[in-house]
């Protein structure tokens, strides 16, 4: 049972809940448009307005639990996280606001000069204390950050610090509120979901036998989709002929792309696509073939939503990656793991692997994005962490090309990349 203190102060609060919500509408909207931002607008949610959950008819039933400016008052912070578990779905997502314990003085100065609710001997929640509370009721934390410095609306001043300053290192731990995103963790999985692997192929004949060959059999079925793009050499034609030639357990295809870029095949692959999960795999073999039921076995035990491989881990094979071109991997991990809010040590491996129901989602949400990506795995990550799926680095070693020479201009695309990095924070971090 909850303390009699708090359950007193809980219920005060509530009785004047609206005056206080009036006098700091500011603080109230911002809140809002923080939930807004991480809690998809078609989603089943259930926000959660009082210190304690009845799970009554409700086990199951939502996407997503909002908990905001509440777990101060929740006198078991543990049992209340789990009965939200309840709720949720089992790929559900939930969110909570806090407010930021060193805030305590400014505001118990707040409540006596009558600028917000009276001030109460709330739970002392850390960041730390926090992931731990969801850690014991069952729950992987997704991402976590801070937000607003300003809590008082000042033309000018306001949209600064809280838009701008309140985003940048170190000022962003200073902040007022602090937000978590977790997922329960999974109680089980698909008994054998197929796997539908997309291989886009320009000017790489040397390796398509190779690439059908080596490729693991899993799941229910395995399908291979070769997107061939304009290639210059006969890629189309060895294509053609080593489908019409297999006799293997796999399920071969070959689709002609019609624009350009990995992005549109690797798009149209995934339309083609018949399998549980989707899978990219570079046809430049430098990503080992068998390492991709590494990233199926990742994905089918529940080690995350989205497996990424990560080439900046185990030393790279003499000559398959320029020092230059290392050198601006490491700088766009840094700057994508600040933006998407998850660790991620390579953004443009070839190679990965996701659920085709994630895909599907993030296809209904692209328009938050638009059509900006001509790699392909941008469009993927930022639309897998705008919709809160976890995102898991998977070390692989990486190998020089077996055939051909790249299709990557170092600075033409390194240029389109630092635009992209631009793009995604405007996006997913000065809003």
């Amino acid at each position: 049972m909850p303390s009699d203190t708090l359950k007193r102060e809980w219920e005060d609060y509530k009785a004047r809940r609206s005056y206080w919500r009036a006098k700091n509408r500011f603080y109230h909207e911002y809140v809002d448009r923080l939930v807004g931002f991480l809690v998809p607008k078609d989603a089943r949610t259930f926000v959660a307005d009082d210190a304690a959950i009845d799970t009554a008819g409700k086990e199951g039933s939502y996407e997503y639990i909002v908990i905001s400016d509440l777990l101060g008052y929740v006198y078991d912070i543990e049992d209340f996280l789990k009965k939200a578990e309840q709720c949720l779905a089992p790929d559900g997502r939930i969110v909570i606001t806090h407010y930021n314990a060193l805030w305590e003085p400014i505001l118990r100065l707040a409540s006596l000069l009558r600028l917000r609710a009276p001030s109460v001997e709330q739970n002392w929640l850390s960041p730390h204390d926090l992931r731990t509370f969801l850690h014991l009721a069952g729950f992987d934390v997704i991402r976590s950050g801070n937000k607003m410095l300003f809590p008082k609306y000042v033309p000018l001043l306001s949209s600064f610090l809280n838009v701008i300053v309140a985003n940048l290192w170190p000022f962003s731990s200073l902040c007022l509120i602090h937000y978590v995103v977790a997922r329960p963790l999974p109680k089980g999985s698909a008994a054998n979901p197929s796997l539908s692997i997309i291989v886009p192929a320009r000017n790489e004949a040397g390796t398509i036998e190779r690439i059908i060959r080596e490729l693991p059999t899993v799941g229910a079925f395995t399908e291979v989709i070769f997107v061939e793009g304009h290639s210059t050499d006969n890629t189309r034609d060895v294509i053609k002929k080593a489908v019409a030639g297999y006799t293997g357990d796999k399920r071969v295809r070959l689709a002609v792309q019609e624009g350009k870029g990995k992005g549109d095949a690797v798009r149209k692959g995934f339309e083609m696509a018949e399998g549980d999960m989707l899978a990219i795999y570079d046809a430049d073999m430098t990503v080992p073939s068998e390492d991709v039921a590494k990233f199926y076995n990742a994905i089918i035990e529940n080690r995350g939503d989205f497996i990424n491989g990560s080439r900046l881990v185990y030393p790279v094979e003499k000559g398959a990656m320029r020092l230059l071109n290392m050198a601006a991997n490491f700088f766009f991990s840094v700057a994508f793991s600040a933006i998407l809010g998850q660790p991620l040590k390579d953004t443009l491996c070839g190679t990965k692997v996701l659920r085709k129901r994630d895909y599907e989602r993030i296809v209904a949400h692209r328009a938050f994005f638009g059509d900006f990506d001509p790699f392909g795995d941008f469009d993927l990550l930022f639309g897998a962490a705008k919709l809160n799926l976890k995102i898991v680095d998977l070390p692989i070693r990486y190998r020089e090309r077996v055939y051909g020479t790249t299709n990557i201009s170092r600075w033409r695309h390194g240029w389109l990349l630092l635009k992209m990095t631009v793009f995604a924070a405007r996006k997913l971090i000065f809003f």
